[in-house]
């Protein structure tokens, strides 16, 4: 199996989840930009705007390489040896979706590969939920998909991805979590050809595994009602998700250190967001529940 063969693959991921969404959406399409890193490499974003259910959504697909900068080996804690610098090779899918209905809630996929000419080469990803309510139920079954996909190749996997998506997804200086996280994990270093197969093999299940989920939820909350003041309420979670892409993701510094292609990049952010100063929810209602479950270390699959 080679860099190649699993670029292949993620390449088809991008072109299955993308008609899914469409045949869920019912009226969105998306539209395909081709572009090339002046570095080495390049991709395909594919970007849907105003649909039935999706207001705006991102699935990209990339394969960069190139010479590793200084500040992408700090970031990876990885020593430049006898004045060589490395070359790097990426690729994956990253998804971000943001909903028209705030009975909706946004969701995040990234599954990736990373291959360093130093010998370093390594897979990560990842999927983590944004309600802009937190409904127990949707949050519980949202876990137990993941675990299931986790259980499946490994007892202990959901033990550590979930706690590391709690610990990632995190707003340190809001002291909230982003959503009700998922499962986050990066650096799963193969040690042996076996083992790479078996690692890819969870990271395939991971990807295949975003369209049945999200659909899901497109299909069950696509009619439930909404006013004013929680599509408000919306806009200002929308604000929470643009402060974490921008302050925290390391996805995004990543790609901007790397001279990456900076609309793809940014095609996470929300169509439209709000900020409100020190805006504090009625107590008891369903914003102050929501808020009150942004926290680390919620059990959803035994809640």
């Amino acid at each position: 199996m080679t860099k190649e063969d699993i670029a292949h693959w993620f390449g088809g991921l991008q072109d299955r989840i993308c008609h899914s969404l469409e045949t869920a959406d019912g009226v969105g399409r998306f539209s395909e930009d081709s572009w090339e890193r002046p570095g080495g490499g390049g991709g395909r974003s594919r970007t849907l705007a105003n649909g039935a259910v999706i207001e705006k959504g991102g699935v990209g697909f990339s394969v960069v390489h190139g010479e590793a900068t200084e500040g992408t080996l700090r970031q990876l804690g990885i020593t430049a040896q006898n004045g060589e610098v490395p070359t790097f090779f990426a690729t994956g899918v990253s998804i971000v979706l943001h909903p028209h209905s705030p009975r909706v809630p946004i969701i995040h996929m990234n599954v990736r590969y990373f291959e360093m000419s130093t010998g370093h080469n390594w897979f990560g990803g990842g999927i983590d939920l944004t309600p802009h309510y937190v409904v127990d139920a949707d949050a519980r079954w949202f876990h137990e998909q993941l675990k299931a996909v986790c259980d499946k190749h490994n007892p202990d996997y959901y033990a550590r991805f979930k706690p590391w998506a709690d610990d990632y997804f995190y707003l340190k200086h809001r002291q909230e979590t982003r959503g009700i996280g998922g499962i986050f994990f990066d650096h799963l270093r193969p040690e042996s050809p076996e083992h790479k197969a078996e690692l890819f093999h969870f990271v395939q299940d991971v990807g295949e595994a975003f369209a049945p989920i999200y659909t899901h939820y497109m299909h069950q909350n696509r009619d439930l009602p909404y006013d004013e003041a929680q599509k408000a309420w919306q806009m200002l979670r929308r604000g929470r998700y643009v402060e974490f892409n921008l302050v925290w993701d390391r996805g995004t510094k990543f790609g901007l250190e790397t001279d990456g292609r900076t609309e793809s990049i940014l095609m996470s952010m929300p169509p439209q967001a709000n900020w409100t100063y020190n805006h504090q929810p009625q107590p008891g209602s369903e914003e102050a529940r929501t808020l009150i479950l942004l926290r680390k270390g919620v059990d959803w699959v035994g809640k």
